[in-house]
Parts: structure tokens; sequence; C-alpha cells
């Protein structure tokens, strides 16, 4: 099993502290590991590697052919190829969500935008669009300030079904700590939420034997 952890918190962890949705995670990685041992793991900080902007030179470099790239657009199209390889060899993905300003990090957005690929990672076909990205499961870490699950506030749950859904990932399950910016109790409340879920996603995975 190949697992991929996506943090996009702009926050880091340090002695146990800083990213919710960083920690939480890692925790649930560590879980995951623990019922797979031959488990790999692969961990990308989008705040620490930075990935860049869906601008017009990154546009222009994606729809000129390869063998008339400069070489500024080679080496462009090549930080997307890295993160493309990334996901196609990746069997489970774990990504860490904060909401922000009820939306994901620009970091993810980044992400996500380089990751989507037409007639790689998916294809339009007579049938409609396909997604190329199939038989992952995904694991989505939600940290909120305030509550919002399951609620109109919440545009985070919606956007990424929807656009994971389109890259051919539609096994996500979705973890929620909430209320973490409301006073240290709900803070406490919303963590333990969280963790109880994530114990119960790896329940049956404890069951199963492991494999690599």
């Amino acid at each position: 099993m190949n697992i991929l952890q996506i943090n996009s918190s702009a926050r880091r962890v340090q002695d146990g502290q800083g990213s919710f949705s960083t920690r939480l995670a890692t925790e649930l990685v560590e879980g995951l590991q623990q019922a797979q041992p031959g488990a790999s793991l692969q961990v990308r900080d989008l705040a620490q590697q930075a990935h860049p902007v869906l601008d017009e030179a990154a546009l222009q470099a994606l729809f000129t052919p390869a063998e008339q790239r400069s070489a500024a657009q080679a080496e462009r199209v090549a930080l997307d190829d890295g993160l493309i390889a990334q996901i196609q060899a990746a069997d489970v993905v774990v990504l860490g969500v904060p909401m922000i300003n009820f939306g994901v990090p620009s970091q993810l957005k980044n992400w996500i935008d380089a990751i989507s690929r037409a007639r790689v990672t998916f294809r339009y076909t007579e049938n409609g669009p396909e997604g190329l990205l199939t038989g992952k499961k995904v694991y989505a870490v939600l940290t909120r300030g305030g509550l919002h699950r399951d609620r109109p506030s919440d545009t985070v749950v919606p956007y990424l079904r929807t656009v994971l859904g389109f890259l051919g990932m539609s096994d996500v399950e979705f973890i929620y700590a909430e209320g973490l910016g409301m006073g240290p109790e709900a803070e406490a409340q919303g963590l333990a939420s969280a963790r109880a879920q994530i114990q119960q996603l790896l329940q049956p995975q404890a069951a199963e034997p492991a494999t690599v």
C-alpha cells in the first residue's frame, strides 16, 4: 500500500503544537501504517514545498507541445508532472484541509490545479468526463474554527467531493474537527471528536491482514 499525505496548512507542527489538520492527518497515517506495516509513505507539505499558481505562463507551457517548449516551460511542466506521478502511485491519499475563509487553502488549490490535467488524470468521452485517478481511498481531515458541518457555510466538502470525483477519486471519507476557535473546551471537544472518527475508520483496517 502506498500512502500519500498532503498537508495544506500554512502552520507548521513543532513540539506537538501548531497545525491541527497536519497533526490529525499524521495521526491517521500512523494508524494506517500500524495496520499495514509494509506500507510506504510520501509526505508533501504544500506550505514548505510551495507549488506555483496556475498563471498565464504555466498555461502557455502546458499547451505548448513538449518538443516545442523552452527550457523554462519544460521545467514548469515538470513540476506538475512530479505531483501527478505521486498521486498516480498512491493507493491511499490523506489530505489535511483547514478551512480558510470558507474555502480550501490556496496551497491546496494550487495542488489540485497541478494534478488536474486533461488526458492524463481525466478525459472527456462521448458519455461525459471520466476520471482516471481511480482505485484510491481518500481521507480528508477537515479543521475549522467554527461549526460548519452539514451547513450552507461549508463549501469545502462539496468542492472536494466534486473535484476529487471528477478526477476519479469517489471513495472519500471526511473527518471533522470543528469549533477549534471557540475556546479551550470547544477545541478539546472538536479534537476528541475527530480522533474518535479516526479510530472508527481504522477499525476495519486493523481487522484486515497486512499486505504490501
